[in-house]
Parts: C-alpha cells; structure tokens; sequence
C-alpha cells in the first residue's frame, strides 16, 4: 500500500499522451495533486487501483486521464463506466472528463441518473457514446432494456464506493459489476475504507495497488474551523445573524432532513435572506436549476442534506454551516470540503449543542486542523452593522442620485409642519426601518418552534430527569424522590391555561393549502413565530387544498396583520384577509391536534 502526502509533481512526467497534456495546459493544470501522481502511472500500465482519498482531491483526473489515454474514439461503443452515487456527482465526473478529452476528436459521453426522460438517454447511447457515467439505478434500468451493452468495456471505476454503499446500493453494484467483462480493469476510490468496500475490492478488483492520500491537510490549509455552542437563543436565530453579520460570497447550510431543508429556507426568507433548499423531493431540473442560480451568483444561501449535496462543486461558497451535525465524523469532512475550492479559503461553523462537545475532537484529528470556538455577534454589533449599512446607503443615494425634487418636497413639509429638517429624516428613516429594526430588541428566549429544536428540547427534558433535580436517583428512597420532585415543581409555577371558550374568535383566510405541502403545524408554527403569538391564542384549522381557514383572536393589531401578509409556508405567501366562513369551534379540535401531534420531529 501507499500511503502518501507527498508534493505534486508534472503532469508531463506521468506518461499521458499530448491530446491530454495540451488540454491539462489550457486549463491551467501544470501539476499534479498527490492522488493523481500515485495513481495515473499503474493505470496506465493496466493495473487495477484501490484509492483511499477524500473529496476534493483531485480523483476525477487520477482515474480520467488514464482512462481517455487508452480510448479509442473510432470504436463508438461504451469502453470506460463510471459508476457514482448521485445525479450531482454524474454529471460533475462527466462533464470534466469532456473538459479533459476536449482535444480528442470523437469523443463523446453520455450520462445516465434518474429523475431525466430516457429518451435523451437512449440518444447519447445510440450515437456511441465512448464514456458512460451514471447513477447505479439507472444503469441498471438501461442494461435490463439492452440500451447500454458492456462487450467493449475495458475501463471500469466506482467513485465516492462508501457513499454508494451507504445509500444502500451495495446489491446493485454488485449486479452491474457482474455484468461487466472480465478483462475490464478497475478503479475503486472511496473516502474510508470499511470493511464492505474491502469486499467488493476483493471480489472484483484482481491485485490492486492500494493507494491511501490524506488530503486533509489541504483541507486544513485552506478551511477555518469554528464552533457555536448552541445556547440561549435557537439556531435559526442564529443562522440568520450569521447570514447578516459574517461576510462570504456563497453560503451552504447543512441539516438532517429534506423537510428541514424547506423549513430552514423559508424561516431564512422570511427574515429577509433568500435561501434555496436542496433535497432529494426535487426532479432534476429544479435541482440543476439551483446549482445554476448558486453558481452565477442569483442565490447564495443554499439549505441542504448532504446526499443530494455529494458531488456539488460550487467555487462561490466561502462559508459552510452544520446546521444539524452529522451521523458521522467522515461525513463533517466532506461537507466543509465544500468550501475552500481550488485553492480559495473557506469558513465552516458547526453548530454543537452542550453534549455533542466531544465530537470536536474528533473533527480536529480527522482533519489534523483546530476547531476553535465561535463567537455570535451579539444585537448592539447587529445594530452597529445596520446603521452603517444604512449611512452607506444614504451617502451612495446622494452621491448618485439627483435629488433636487426630493429636497424642495422636503422643504415644503418642514415649512408646512414647522418640523426640522432633522425631526422629518428621523421619521423616515423609522419608516425604513420598521421590517429591520436598526435598534434589535434583546435576545429572546428560546422557543421549541423547529423540528430540531424540539428534538433536542426533548433530549434535554429525558438529560434533566435523568441528571437533575427531578431525577430518582438509586440508592435515594422513593419518598425523598417524590418529594424533590414536588419542590421543582412548586418552585416552576405552571402557565396557565387558556379556556378557549372564553376567547372572541375571528376566521381568517390563508392562501396555503394542501396542495403546497401545508400542515396545520406550519400554520401554526409560522404565525407564533412571525407576530409572537402563543399558540394556545390560535384556534382551528381548516385546511383546503389551495387555501386554508385559521381562528385568531378578534381585534388584531394592524402591525401584526400586515406582517403576517408577507409570511411563507412551504413558499407560499400566506395573504391573509378576514374572511366570513365559520369554522369549527376552537375548543373543540381534536382532529388538528392530533396531526400536529403526529408531525415527524
């Protein structure tokens, strides 16, 4: 095995043929990475390879350009497949192995996912395609259907095989490698090395050369590292001071589920930050159509589970927030690996709550890097930055606008009022700032409103029974334990409750139904968050499939009511109004209380 870190060196010392070298040289690519060095000599004397290697290192090139050294583009039959565990990393592989072969006259290259029609499929194919990259499922579907036929193949390579086998594709690569010649050599790059990838290494690959890169220190090199110990106000408060403070291009936030993905996106949107949410519930050109508004600039806040983010390369993002932290330390790797590109440097912020503490030491081993603990910019820095933002503003409105008009409009209202002129700017500028207060109010105190928080709002109720005063201890007598727990709880007075017969309802309209997505915990969630409204004051739900029906005490305040206008629930405005249909009395709803109560934490 060879285990290296060691400088790259020329690519024109590997052995690849002038076609490639001259392609290599306009990209501006004069040396190699430390993978790429190792691995491109035995496959270019048909050795088959086992790669150890992190994202990001440079794997494309270490396996394409050997491969394209030995294709024979007048044989318009498939002869190199490349094998990769979601769309976004198909289409990345093949559209630099294009970027290499450019010089190759004939070249062509089909890739092959889920989510797009097969009829352009089954046209790349017939046009003989000489490179095949795709999606195990997908390759599975064409060669059931005789659309894609291996008899030629002689270069074959399973990219990111850990993620692979973690999406549970283990039984189909095994079915397609089956089906493969048995002359056709192999590539196998994984990040890790457990024991299912040593199996399928064993299995398919005849004497490999293993080749292990621990590309982290480039990670490390080029990545700052922090921490937020999550405590005292909740993580979306905190993304969004983070979104408003911290100074990056583009920023990738990472959580556990596709749900939390639109959740977060929208809680972002309705603070005034565009964010796009990427998950596996999007067809493929809606996802396609994400990366394009993040890579040209038109969004930089992209919400994200890291399946669908395998394979992103973005050179925009600067900045990487766990959200949610991993299941796995290899995975926290390879999300900050989205950041600090090619040769950039990157950010990465972690939100780690009091017990998950330990995992930083663990990160900081993996990637041989300090995670060092963050900071949140506390509301008299917010405020700072909004009135500076603001005078700039104002001092660039002067400069490049010609005002004169505004000026006399503003003469006369003085003379008129017998205001001065700095009491009427005074009130514009409140008027400016009434969305964006420049004067943030103190920090609120937590509330279980998310799906994350609520989880581990729950976790640390079962800690504190477990650990705190109310817990039974052994060895304590069950008598003592009962009567600590009447002390906590005569010391925490319990909320009253609201009788919601007591209560003078309204009906309003809300332009979100079923057929968005909307649950009546949304509704629910969106309002008390937005005018700070506690949910016992939020009657029935009448959910419809374009619209819905809500109960809100009579009498809201104008204020509040123009903000919910604006409000987003599974992107959609809410544009509320009063409406004069009646629903079910708010004290008797059993049937929303039970799906809010089914709503998956």
């Amino acid at each position: 095995m060879t285990t290296t870190n060691d400088a790259p060196v020329s690519f024109d010392s590997l052995g690849l043929p002038e076609t490639l070298l001259s392609a290599l040289k306009t990209l501006g690519f004069e040396s190699s990475t430390a993978i790429q060095a190792q691995t491109i000599p035995p496959l270019l004397a048909g050795k088959d390879v086992l790669g150890e290697a992190q994202t990001g290192t440079g794997k494309t090139a270490a396996f394409g350009l050997p491969a394209l050294a030995k294709l024979d583009t007048s044989l318009r039959k498939p002869q190199l497949m490349v094998l990769a565990p979601t769309r976004e990393l198909a289409m990345q592989v093949a559209a630099a192995v294009e970027t290499f072969g450019k010089n190759m006259k004939g070249l062509r290259v089909a890739t092959l996912y889920g989510g797009q029609s097969y009829q352009p499929q089954f046209q790349q194919l017939e046009r003989g395609a000489q490179v095949v990259v795709g999606t195990p499922g997908r390759l599975m579907d064409h060669l059931r259907r005789k659309s894609l036929k291996l008899d030629n193949l002689s270069f074959c390579v399973l990219d990111e095989a850990d993620e692979m086998l973690n999406m549970g594709f283990l039984e189909d690569i095994q079915w397609i490698l089956d089906h493969i010649p048995k002359t056709t050599q192999m590539a196998l790059f994984s990040a890790t090395m457990p024991q299912s990838i040593r199996k399928i290494a064993n299995r398919f690959l005849k004497d490999p050369e293993h080749i292990k890169i621990a590309a982290v220190k480039k990670e490390k090199a080029n990545i700052k590292q922090f921490a937020w110990k999550v405590s005292g106000i909740r993580k979306i408060t905190a993304l969004e001071r983070i979104a408003e403070i911290v100074d990056y291009d583009a920023m990738i936030v990472f959580v556990r589920t596709r749900s939390d993905t639109v959740e977060v996106a929208e809680q972002l949107e309705r603070a005034g930050y565009p964010a796009l949410a990427l998950n596996g519930d999007l067809n493929q050109s809606q996802r396609e159509r994400c990366i394009e508004q993040m890579k040209s600039g038109k969004s930089s806040i992209l919400v994200a589970t890291v399946v669908v983010a395998r394979g992103l390369d973005i050179p925009r993002i600067s900045l990487v927030i766990n959200y949610d932290l991993p299941g796995d330390n290899e995975a926290y790797v390879h999300r900050i690996g989205r950041t600090g590109r090619a040769g950039r440097e990157g950010t990465s912020i972690a939100f780690v709550r009091p017990r998950e503490m330990y995992s930083l030491r663990h990160y900081e081993r993996l990637t041989s890097g300090k995670v060092e603990m963050y900071e949140l910019p506390n509301i008299q820095e917010i405020g700072k930055k909004r009135i500076e933002r603001t005078r700039t503003e104002m001092v660039s409105l002067v400069a490049d606008r010609d005002l004169a008009s505004m000026r006399e409009i503003v003469e006369a209202m003085a003379s008129e009022s017998e205001l001065s002129m700095t009491d009427l700017a005074a009130a514009l500028l409140f008027q400016k700032q009434l969305n964006q207060p420049l004067q943030p109010k103190e920090d609120p105190k937590p509330r279980r409103d998310t799906r994350s928080d609520n989880r581990n709002d729950r976790d640390a109720r079962g800690r504190n029974d477990r650990d705190g005063r109310g817990r039974n201890a052994r060895g304590d007598s069950r008598s003592d334990s009962r009567s600590d727990n009447r002390g906590s709880r005569n010391e925490r007075p319990r909320k009253e409750k609201v009788n919601r017969s007591d209560v003078d309802w309204q009906t309003y309209r809300l332009e979100v139904g079923k057929e968005h997505g909307a649950r009546p915990g949304d509704i629910v969630g969106a309002i008390a968050n937005e005018i700070s409204l506690d949910s016992s004051y939020i009657g029935a739900i009448n959910l419809h499939d374009k619209h819905s029906f809500v109960q809100l005490p009579k009498g809201m305040p104008e204020k509040s009511f123009a903000q919910l206008k604006r409000v987003r629930v599974r992107r959609q405005v809410l544009d509320i109004t009063v409406s004069d249909v009646q629903t079910a009395p708010a004290a008797d709803r059993p049937r929303q209380r039970t799906e809010r109560a089914r709503r998956p934490s």
